[in-house]
């Protein structure tokens, strides 16, 4: 028998913006179910908000809250680490030697940022022109290095998918650019692009709309480019190239200043349990956010082995879809809430206006404004003052809050799925 202080209805795994959304939602439904949030950190971020740091628009500080904060009022907060999960016996191992069982579980740990794939990277970052968006510790030395940056050669690298804001590493390039354009620095400086993926954009149609201020900068596209090695006080960059033919090589590329996209992947404790796929992800149905093997499992965030875009505006989506298809299932019915895919990146091309690209599976444009308030495949004032001024505060008050504007889930019943 287990100790009923360690026993819940429902352990959410991970106190980040899909853990602490989805159990909001679900209390929402349901103010009397017994949830567990299991979140070691003192410090909730608002991690969209970073590229905003490393632009010099938003201060860290605006981006944290303690943790305690955004809990939900009546669910217990684990302080704890979650190493091992025993699906079949309804338990997850914690760090300090003890177990929690549970009714259902949430799993939303998020990911990895893989530092120690790129060699001497986790060395360097933070000092030597080396800094990253991605990380808390950095994002306000990319505002730095960009305010100091008085000519020379820039590079902003993306990694294989997946990871995390298929955005992100272009929107530090555009917000750096376009301060050296009015600083009058951009016209002497060499701007690289260094994707490992094959296209600047995974959804076709935003394409054509993110050349225009690639081509405004002056910024050079580097396909098939994957950053392997830094060496910060050479200043110099190892990638390994791919010509399209399978043929590869590395090439070294000395730096100013260097931007990284860190690769990333599933945490070591979802890649090494009974939930993961061959990716190391959580396996879920990707329409139903339903473990594919365990019922009483739902996944959400950046930790699901699905085809959206890894984002918070995913995450605000997924956690409507896993709240009531969780409590469908502890009612013995099927779910019938379906995730589409949804993913949003506002792509800041410069500061005052911002490309809002929102899309589903597939790269299928699901725009949550009609084109006479926001036009998506263009770069807007309108798209900033949401990303700028609205979201942050939607985040923090609706979405942590079980408050879902513009988060309603298709039923299956409405859909041929």
């Amino acid at each position: 028998m287990s100790d009923q202080k360690n026993s819940f209805d429902i352990v959410v795994v991970g106190g980040g913006s899909a853990g602490i959304a989805t159990a909001a939602s679900l209390l929402k439904r349901r103010h009397w179910l017994n949830i567990a949030v299991v979140e070691p950190k003192e410090e909730h971020y608002y991690q969209p908000g970073w590229t905003m740091v490393g632009g010099g628009v938003f201060q860290m500080d605006e981006t944290i809250r303690p943790e305690g904060t955004v809990i939900p009022k009546n669910v217990t907060w684990i302080k704890d680490e979650v190493t091992t999960f025993d699906p079949d016996n309804n338990n997850v191992g914690l760090k300090s030697g003890g177990s929690l069982v549970y009714k259902s579980m949430v799993v939303a740990p998020g990911l990895k940022l893989n530092l120690d794939a790129v060699d001497g990277l986790r060395e360097t970052l933070g000092k030597n022109g080396v800094t990253s968006n991605y990380l808390k510790e950095t994002a306000p030395y990319t505002w730095k290095l960009v305010q100091r940056f008085n000519g020379g050669k820039a590079i902003f690298t993306q990694p294989p998918v997946p990871f995390k804001c298929a955005g992100a590493p272009q929107k530090a390039m555009y917000l750096s650019c376009d301060e050296w354009l009015k600083k009058g620095v951009l016209d002497h400086s060499d701007v690289e692009f260094c994707n490992a993926g094959p296209g600047l954009f995974g959804v076709a149609d935003y394409v054509p709309p993110l050349m225009e201020w690639v081509e405004k900068y002056g910024v050079k596209l580097n396909f098939g480019h994957n950053l392997v090695a830094v060496d910060g006080e050479r200043k110099v960059a190892t990638f390994e190239v791919n010509d399209g033919d399978g043929n590869k090589s590395r090439i070294e590329k000395e730096f100013d200043m260097l931007h990284v996209c860190p690769p990333q992947c599933a945490l070591d404790f979802v890649a090494n349990s009974p939930l993961a796929d061959e990716t190391g992800f959580l396996s879920v149905d990707m329409h139903t956010l339903q473990h594919k093997k365990y019922h009483n499992i739902f996944g959400v965030g950046d930790t699901i082995a699905t085809a959206n875009a890894k984002t918070a505006a995913a995450a605000r989506k997924q956690a409507v879809v896993a709240a009531e298809n969780l409590l469908s299932d502890m009612d013995g019915d099927d779910p019938n809430s379906i995730y589409e895919g949804y993913g949003s990146c506002p792509l800041t091309v410069s500061k005052g206006k911002i490309i809002l690209a929102e899309f589903g599976y597939g790269g299928k444009l699901m725009p949550t404004f009609p084109k006479w308030i926001n036009n998506t495949l263009k770069a807007t004032r309108r798209a900033w003052v949401l990303k700028a001024d609205i979201l942050p505060y939607v985040y923090w008050n609706y979405m942590l809050k079980g408050n879902e504007m513009f988060a309603g889930s298709k039923k299956k019943q409405d859909e041929n799925h």
